[in-house]
């Protein structure tokens, strides 16, 4: 039987990020809200308690819900490789090391197929944008992975929003001409390209991170780096790049993946950083999964250190900052997921994140702090934007993201994945829900 769509959602609890600041509250947690939906979109959101009774519609009980996700930094052309390799050593230089000896049997056909399967999880996760890395190894060969990317994307159109990054050494950017070149080649390769780079200080190329951005700017192209993936306290990448945006006038968007030197630093050099980057057109990624495992990672010994950067602080200073998925089971993370509710999981266990449905869900889901002009603090509107929503039949505020795995995945407001509980549903259709699936208790929730 074909679930009826709805068009209203009743009682359903939504972030407090997300609503405005005069939302009606009940023991100091946001009131359940009502949302009418219409031709795929979002037409209408009202307090529950104000709402006229809508028949037509499901009831969630005060079950949890979030706009569809944005997994800001993936590597979809290494994912799924870990099983045929047999040996990785650990920290980041091995897992490159281990990548590089399996870079060299990739096909597009190899490429197509785990990708693929990266993004099957994504959608059913509840992803509607992911945004993809790719190892640039050579700056006069187009990476076997790129156009598969694109053809990928021109596939999963209207599913999943999915960006290209080219991942290149800072030292391809140092020759102003070459760096233009590579910039104009990005830039012809279809929509939703960004060009990219490394930021280390192993390969600290001052010149050729200036030439980057020069070469962006000329193309109109925005940037996302991977910077500072380190713990040295004297790595600077993050603190250059928020000067020379400055200097050059950049009118595009920084993304800046991992950070992870920020916590290794003074916290008086760290702070001042933080400050600089709030004047820059700069988004932060922190990606949990990947940075646990790499960081201060040696043989036999227990890691000190943790690899999340500086999360609580950014937001005081109202950064934009995501977390996001990063690898999937190849060998820069055995452990990672294509969901981004466990980005969300682990980053707040690290990182000691009050709120996580509340507050920092937010990491998850803003779409717009990838683009030129985010609305860095502002809630965003809900009335008009696409009814792709993530409805949790099992949580609660409270342990959030705890019994988080089944869901319902709406996009255009029609069910994408997922079977709503009986309870949900209206009597007629619970009758006939009933009837011809299996039978899910229904989510009911007290706020307190």
């Amino acid at each position: 039987m074909q679930t009826p769509m709805p068009a209203h959602l009743q009682q359903v609890r939504l972030p407090r990020w997300l609503l405005p600041s005069d939302w009606p509250q009940i023991q100091g947690h946001p009131a359940p809200a009502q949302l009418g939906l219409s031709q795929g979109r979002i037409t209408a959101l009202t307090p529950a308690a104000q709402a006229q009774p809508a028949h037509s519609g499901w009831n969630l009980h005060g079950a949890l819900a979030l706009p569809g996700f944005v997994d800001a930094h993936v590597h979809l052309d290494k994912t799924f490789t870990l099983p045929r390799i047999p040996h990785v050593e650990p920290g980041l230089l091995g897992a490159i090391e281990a990548m590089m000896t399996d870079r060299a049997g990739w096909t597009a056909e190899d490429v197509r197929q785990r990708a693929e399967r990266a993004l099957h999880w994504a959608w059913e996760a509840g992803s509607t944008r992911l945004r993809t890395h790719v190892d640039w190894w050579e700056p006069d060969r187009v990476p076997v992975a790129w156009p598969v990317l694109r053809e990928l994307a021109q596939a999963w159109r209207g599913r999943v929003r999915l960006e290209r990054v080219s991942l290149m050494r800072l030292a391809f950017y140092e020759d102003a001409a070459q760096a233009d070149r590579l910039a104009r080649t990005v830039a012809a390769s279809g929509p939703d390209a960004l060009l990219g780079g490394f930021v280390h200080t192993a390969h600290w190329n001052e010149t050729g991170l200036r030439h980057l951005l020069r070469a962006a700017q000329r193309h109109d192209l925005d940037v996302d780096l991977h910077v500072d993936e380190e713990l040295e306290p004297s790595a600077h990448g993050l603190a250059t790049l928020a000067r020379l945006t400055r200097e050059i006038g950049f009118t595009g968007r920084v993304v800046c993946g991992h950070v992870c030197a920020l916590a290794a630093q003074d916290e008086a050099t760290a702070l001042r950083t933080l400050d600089a980057v709030a004047r820059a057109p700069i988004t932060l990624v922190s990606l949990p999964a990947t940075n646990l495992l790499l960081q201060d990672a040696v043989t036999g010994r227990t890691p000190r250190q943790r690899g999340l950067t500086l999360v609580k602080e950014a937001r005081e200073r109202g950064i934009p900052r995501l977390l996001a998925s990063d690898n999937v089971q190849d060998p820069f993370c055995r452990l990672g997921s294509y969901d981004p509710v466990e980005a969300l999981a682990i980053g707040a266990l690290v990182g000691q994140l009050p709120d996580p449905f509340d507050t920092w869900s937010e990491a998850l889901c803003r779409a717009d702090w990838l683009e030129r002009a985010p609305a860095a603090v502002q809630a965003p509107s809900l009335i008009g934007a696409p009814a792709d929503l993530v409805l949790f039949a099992d949580a609660d505020m409270h342990g959030f993201p705890s019994r988080a795995a089944r869901r319902v995945v709406l996009r255009d407001g029609r069910l994408a994945h997922g079977q709503p509980p009986a309870g949900w549903l209206p009597s007629a259709a619970h009758a006939a829900h009933a009837a011809h699936a299996a039978p899910a208790p229904a989510s009911s929730f007290v706020l307190s």
